[in-house]
Protein backbone atom coordinates (compact mmCIF):
# COMPACT_ATOMS: atom_id res chain seq x y z
CA UNK A 1 0.00 0.00 0.00
CA UNK A 2 1.48 3.13 -1.35
CA UNK A 3 0.58 5.92 1.34
CA UNK A 4 1.34 9.77 1.44
CA UNK A 5 0.80 11.86 4.30
CA UNK A 6 -0.04 15.61 3.91
CA UNK A 7 1.74 17.29 6.76
CA UNK A 8 1.82 20.70 7.90
CA UNK A 9 5.62 22.01 7.28
CA UNK A 10 5.23 25.01 9.95
CA UNK A 11 3.91 22.38 12.53
CA UNK A 12 6.12 22.07 15.95
CA UNK A 13 4.99 19.16 16.97
CA UNK A 14 6.78 15.84 15.54
CA UNK A 15 6.01 13.20 17.04
CA UNK A 16 3.22 12.22 15.24
CA UNK A 17 4.67 12.48 11.92
CA UNK A 18 7.48 10.46 13.18
CA UNK A 19 5.43 7.81 14.85
CA UNK A 20 3.47 7.37 11.13
CA UNK A 21 6.90 6.74 9.90
CA UNK A 22 8.39 4.35 12.67
CA UNK A 23 4.54 2.29 12.45
CA UNK A 24 4.70 2.20 8.58
CA UNK A 25 7.97 0.92 8.63
CA UNK A 26 6.89 -1.35 10.98
CA UNK A 27 3.84 -2.71 9.20
CA UNK A 28 5.85 -2.78 5.58
CA UNK A 29 4.10 -0.30 4.47
CA UNK A 30 5.08 2.00 1.44
CA UNK A 31 4.96 5.44 2.88
CA UNK A 32 5.92 9.65 2.46
CA UNK A 33 5.50 12.14 4.25
CA UNK A 34 4.53 14.75 1.72
CA UNK A 35 4.05 18.74 1.84
CA UNK A 36 1.84 20.71 -0.37
CA UNK A 37 4.33 22.69 -1.82
CA UNK A 38 6.06 19.67 -3.20
CA UNK A 39 2.82 19.33 -5.45
CA UNK A 40 2.59 20.72 -8.52
CA UNK A 41 -1.13 21.00 -9.33
CA UNK A 42 -1.75 21.05 -12.64
CA UNK A 43 -5.55 20.70 -14.06
CA UNK A 44 -6.74 19.60 -17.50
CA UNK A 45 -9.25 16.86 -19.40
CA UNK A 46 -6.65 14.41 -18.72
CA UNK A 47 -7.40 12.06 -16.32
CA UNK A 48 -3.66 11.02 -15.67
CA UNK A 49 -2.76 8.51 -12.87
CA UNK A 50 -0.16 10.40 -11.86
CA UNK A 51 0.78 13.60 -10.38
CA UNK A 52 3.84 16.38 -10.10
CA UNK A 53 5.76 15.80 -7.07
CA UNK A 54 8.89 17.47 -6.26
CA UNK A 55 9.57 18.49 -10.05
CA UNK A 56 8.86 14.85 -11.39
CA UNK A 57 5.88 13.09 -12.36
CA UNK A 58 5.13 10.13 -10.06
CA UNK A 59 2.35 7.11 -10.08
CA UNK A 60 -0.20 8.41 -7.52
CA UNK A 61 -0.57 6.99 -4.07
CA UNK A 62 -3.32 4.32 -3.08
CA UNK A 63 -4.37 6.71 -0.08
CA UNK A 64 -3.45 10.42 1.55
CA UNK A 65 -4.02 10.34 5.31
CA UNK A 66 -4.25 14.28 5.55
CA UNK A 67 -2.89 15.56 8.90
CA UNK A 68 -2.98 19.47 8.19
CA UNK A 69 -6.11 20.03 10.72
CA UNK A 70 -7.65 23.69 11.59
CA UNK A 71 -4.11 24.90 9.55
CA UNK A 72 -5.41 23.73 6.56
CA UNK A 73 -4.86 26.34 4.09
CA UNK A 74 -5.99 26.86 0.54
CA UNK A 75 -3.07 25.10 -1.02
CA UNK A 76 -3.33 22.30 1.17
CA UNK A 77 -7.12 21.99 0.48
CA UNK A 78 -6.56 21.86 -3.28
CA UNK A 79 -3.98 19.22 -3.33
CA UNK A 80 -6.40 16.90 -1.23
CA UNK A 81 -9.23 18.01 -3.92
CA UNK A 82 -6.66 17.15 -6.73
CA UNK A 83 -6.65 13.46 -5.15
CA UNK A 84 -9.96 13.43 -5.06
CA UNK A 85 -10.77 13.97 -8.56
CA UNK A 86 -8.18 11.36 -9.50
CA UNK A 87 -10.07 8.85 -7.21
CA UNK A 88 -7.59 8.39 -4.56
CA UNK A 89 -9.15 8.15 -1.08
CA UNK A 90 -8.20 11.08 1.39
CA UNK A 91 -8.85 10.28 5.13
CA UNK A 92 -10.61 12.73 5.97
CA UNK A 93 -12.01 14.43 3.08
CA UNK A 94 -11.71 17.83 2.28
CA UNK A 95 -14.78 18.56 2.83
CA UNK A 96 -15.02 17.17 6.24
CA UNK A 97 -11.78 18.90 7.04
CA UNK A 98 -13.45 22.13 6.09
CA UNK A 99 -16.44 21.48 8.10
CA UNK A 100 -14.66 20.43 10.93
CA UNK A 101 -11.91 23.35 10.47
CA UNK A 102 -15.07 26.37 11.34
CA UNK A 103 -16.11 25.74 14.51
CA UNK A 104 -19.26 27.96 13.58
CA UNK A 105 -20.47 25.67 10.41
CA UNK A 106 -19.50 22.05 12.77
CA UNK A 107 -21.75 23.15 15.56
CA UNK A 108 -24.59 24.40 13.16
CA UNK A 109 -24.30 20.67 11.88
CA UNK A 110 -24.02 18.81 14.66
CA UNK A 111 -27.22 20.90 16.43
CA UNK A 112 -29.09 19.77 12.68
CA UNK A 113 -28.65 16.38 13.44
CA UNK A 114 -29.64 16.76 16.92
CA UNK A 115 -26.35 16.25 18.89
CA UNK A 116 -26.03 18.06 22.38
CA UNK A 117 -23.76 21.10 22.28
CA UNK A 118 -23.25 24.69 24.26
CA UNK A 119 -25.59 27.51 22.87
CA UNK A 120 -23.64 29.12 20.31
CA UNK A 121 -23.32 32.59 18.89
CA UNK A 122 -21.67 34.14 16.09
CA UNK A 123 -20.52 37.52 16.32
CA UNK A 124 -18.12 40.63 15.42
CA UNK A 125 -16.80 43.01 17.77
CA UNK A 126 -17.60 45.05 19.10
CA UNK A 127 -20.55 42.86 20.10
CA UNK A 128 -23.73 43.87 22.37
CA UNK A 129 -23.19 42.21 26.01
CA UNK A 130 -26.49 42.38 26.51
CA UNK A 131 -27.70 40.14 23.49
CA UNK A 132 -24.69 37.55 24.43
CA UNK A 133 -26.08 37.75 28.16
CA UNK A 134 -29.29 37.26 26.49
CA UNK A 135 -28.55 34.76 24.54
CA UNK A 136 -25.87 32.55 25.96
CA UNK A 137 -25.19 34.36 29.40
CA UNK A 138 -22.34 34.93 32.01
CA UNK A 139 -20.02 33.17 32.34
CA UNK A 140 -19.39 32.73 28.61
CA UNK A 141 -16.01 31.16 26.53
CA UNK A 142 -15.18 33.48 23.42
CA UNK A 143 -12.90 30.93 20.53
CA UNK A 144 -11.93 32.33 17.32
CA UNK A 145 -13.50 30.15 14.40
CA UNK A 146 -10.71 27.98 13.47
CA UNK A 147 -8.14 27.20 16.22
CA UNK A 148 -6.49 23.70 18.32
CA UNK A 149 -4.76 23.30 20.98
CA UNK A 150 -6.65 25.58 23.06
CA UNK A 151 -5.44 28.64 21.63
CA UNK A 152 -7.75 31.78 21.01
CA UNK A 153 -10.40 30.30 23.80
CA UNK A 154 -10.64 32.89 26.39
CA UNK A 155 -13.58 32.84 29.69
CA UNK A 156 -15.49 36.09 30.18
CA UNK A 157 -16.27 35.73 33.67
CA UNK A 158 -18.83 38.55 33.64
CA UNK A 159 -20.61 41.29 31.36
CA UNK A 160 -17.98 43.86 32.49
CA UNK A 161 -15.52 41.19 31.46
CA UNK A 162 -17.12 40.73 27.78
CA UNK A 163 -17.14 44.24 27.34
CA UNK A 164 -13.39 45.01 27.84
CA UNK A 165 -12.58 41.89 25.57
CA UNK A 166 -14.89 43.86 23.27
CA UNK A 167 -13.48 46.94 23.73
CA UNK A 168 -9.62 45.48 23.25
CA UNK A 169 -10.25 43.21 20.15
CA UNK A 170 -12.42 46.16 18.83
CA UNK A 171 -9.00 48.36 19.29
CA UNK A 172 -6.65 46.27 17.80
CA UNK A 173 -9.46 46.15 14.17
CA UNK A 174 -9.83 42.72 14.60
CA UNK A 175 -12.64 42.11 11.31
CA UNK A 176 -13.02 38.15 12.02
CA UNK A 177 -15.89 36.71 13.85
CA UNK A 178 -15.62 34.66 16.36
CA UNK A 179 -18.09 32.86 18.52
CA UNK A 180 -19.59 33.13 21.84
CA UNK A 181 -20.45 29.85 23.53
CA UNK A 182 -22.08 28.72 27.31
CA UNK A 183 -19.89 27.73 29.78
CA UNK A 184 -19.96 24.65 31.00
CA UNK A 185 -19.23 24.75 34.23
CA UNK A 186 -19.52 21.05 35.28
CA UNK A 187 -17.13 20.19 33.32
CA UNK A 188 -14.51 23.27 34.12
CA UNK A 189 -10.93 22.40 33.72
CA UNK A 190 -11.68 18.75 32.50
CA UNK A 191 -12.88 16.92 29.24
CA UNK A 192 -12.41 13.77 27.40
CA UNK A 193 -10.69 13.44 24.20
CA UNK A 194 -12.35 10.13 22.40
CA UNK A 195 -10.77 9.16 19.28
CA UNK A 196 -12.95 7.49 16.50
CA UNK A 197 -10.92 5.73 12.95
CA UNK A 198 -13.37 4.51 10.48
CA UNK A 199 -17.20 4.76 12.11
CA UNK A 200 -15.45 3.05 15.12
CA UNK A 201 -14.58 4.39 18.90
CA UNK A 202 -10.47 3.40 19.44
CA UNK A 203 -10.32 4.86 23.30
CA UNK A 204 -11.22 7.78 25.68
CA UNK A 205 -8.68 10.23 27.66
CA UNK A 206 -9.87 12.36 30.46
CA UNK A 207 -7.97 15.34 30.37
CA UNK A 208 -7.75 17.47 33.39
CA UNK A 209 -5.68 21.16 33.99
CA UNK A 210 -3.16 21.06 36.45
CA UNK A 211 -2.91 24.62 36.67
CA UNK A 212 -6.24 26.15 37.48
CA UNK A 213 -7.23 26.64 34.14
CA UNK A 214 -10.90 25.85 32.71
CA UNK A 215 -8.99 24.36 29.58
CA UNK A 216 -7.28 20.78 29.37
CA UNK A 217 -5.54 21.12 26.86
CA UNK A 218 -2.70 17.96 27.18
CA UNK A 219 -0.65 20.61 25.14
CA UNK A 220 -1.43 23.48 27.84
CA UNK A 221 -0.40 21.05 30.69
CA UNK A 222 -3.14 19.63 30.77
CA UNK A 223 -2.43 15.63 32.24
CA UNK A 224 -4.63 12.66 30.64
CA UNK A 225 -5.58 9.70 31.85
CA UNK A 226 -7.44 6.64 30.78
CA UNK A 227 -11.10 6.60 30.75
CA UNK A 228 -13.56 3.77 30.21
CA UNK A 229 -15.92 3.89 27.28
CA UNK A 230 -19.50 4.16 28.09
CA UNK A 231 -22.46 3.91 25.95
CA UNK A 232 -23.91 7.44 25.71
CA UNK A 233 -20.02 8.38 24.65
CA UNK A 234 -19.27 5.75 22.21
CA UNK A 235 -22.74 6.59 20.34
CA UNK A 236 -22.41 10.70 20.68
CA UNK A 237 -18.37 10.53 19.73
CA UNK A 238 -19.41 8.28 16.29
CA UNK A 239 -22.79 10.53 15.59
CA UNK A 240 -20.43 13.79 15.58
CA UNK A 241 -18.26 12.09 13.25
CA UNK A 242 -20.26 10.60 10.87
CA UNK A 243 -22.43 13.54 10.38
CA UNK A 244 -19.26 15.38 9.78
CA UNK A 245 -17.95 12.89 7.81
CA UNK A 246 -14.61 12.05 9.49
CA UNK A 247 -13.23 9.05 9.02
CA UNK A 248 -10.92 9.87 11.86
CA UNK A 249 -11.27 12.33 14.14
CA UNK A 250 -10.67 13.47 18.01
CA UNK A 251 -14.02 14.22 19.55
CA UNK A 252 -13.74 16.33 22.43
CA UNK A 253 -16.68 15.81 25.21
CA UNK A 254 -17.54 17.99 27.96
CA UNK A 255 -18.86 16.65 31.03
CA UNK A 256 -22.50 17.51 32.06
CA UNK A 257 -25.30 16.65 34.49
CA UNK A 258 -27.09 14.95 31.45
CA UNK A 259 -24.19 13.28 30.14
CA UNK A 260 -21.99 14.98 27.52
CA UNK A 261 -21.77 18.05 25.25
CA UNK A 262 -19.51 18.07 22.21
CA UNK A 263 -17.21 20.62 22.18
CA UNK A 264 -15.51 20.69 19.14
CA UNK A 265 -14.17 17.70 16.46
CA UNK A 266 -10.97 18.02 15.03
CA UNK A 267 -10.06 16.34 11.85
CA UNK A 268 -6.34 15.77 12.47
CA UNK A 269 -6.36 14.58 16.53
CA UNK A 270 -3.05 14.89 18.19
CA UNK A 271 -2.14 11.83 20.03
CA UNK A 272 0.93 11.99 22.09
CA UNK A 273 -0.65 12.43 25.42
CA UNK A 274 -3.42 9.64 24.08
CA UNK A 275 -0.62 6.95 23.07
CA UNK A 276 0.67 7.47 26.55
CA UNK A 277 -2.11 7.26 28.35
CA UNK A 278 -3.95 4.36 26.84
CA UNK A 279 -1.03 2.56 25.30
CA UNK A 280 -2.56 2.30 21.88
CA UNK A 281 -1.31 2.57 18.63
CA UNK A 282 -2.80 5.04 16.80
CA UNK A 283 -1.14 4.86 13.42
CA UNK A 284 -1.60 1.17 13.29
CA UNK A 285 -5.45 1.61 13.34
CA UNK A 286 -5.52 4.46 10.58
CA UNK A 287 -3.14 2.63 8.39
CA UNK A 288 -5.59 -0.93 8.91
CA UNK A 289 -8.72 1.20 8.13
CA UNK A 290 -6.58 2.70 5.22
CA UNK A 291 -5.92 -0.79 3.76
CA UNK A 292 -10.03 -1.83 4.82
CA UNK A 293 -10.93 1.32 2.55
CA UNK A 294 -9.04 0.34 -0.83
CA UNK A 295 -9.69 -3.56 -0.20
CA UNK A 296 -5.82 -4.62 0.61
Amino acid sequence: MKTWMLANRRSKDTYERERFITVAGEMGIDFSVVFADEVDLIVSRDDRRSIRYQNKIVALPDVVIARTGSSTGHFNLSVLRQFERLNVPTLPNSDAICAAKDKMYANQILAQHGIPIPKTMLTRFPSNPDLVEKQVGFPCVVKVITGSYGVGVYLCDNKKQFEDLSELISALDFKNSMIVQEYIEYSSGRDLRVIVIGGKVVGAMKREATDGSFKANITRGGVGTAYDVDEKMELLAIQTAKVLNLDIAGVDLLFHPDGYKVCEANSSPGFHGFEGALDINIPKKIFEYAKIRIGV
